[in-house]
């Protein structure tokens, strides 16, 4: 049970700290005006319909989240 509270702090600081980069992110000059406009991101607009998905923004925020938690695991 000790191990589950852990986890459960550990997932919201990481959270947070998401959070405040979300935040942060459009002052960022480069990476706030490109970061969910990126080649690869599906975007269809129709007549009363609009779709997104972005593939390759997920795909970069994943590395670097996986890359963030492999740095943390040493």
């Amino acid at each position: 049970m000790e191990q589950l509270a852990k986890g459960l702090i550990t997932i919201g600081i990481i959270l947070i700290a998401l959070g405040g980069l979300f935040l942060l992110l459009p002052q960022i000059p480069f990476l706030g005006s490109h970061l969910g406009k990126l080649p690869g991101d599906i975007y269809i607009k129709k007549e009363n319909v609009t779709f997104y998905f972005p593939v390759t923004t997920s795909l970069i925020i994943s590395i670097v989240i996986s890359f963030i938690l492999f740095l943390l695991k040493k």
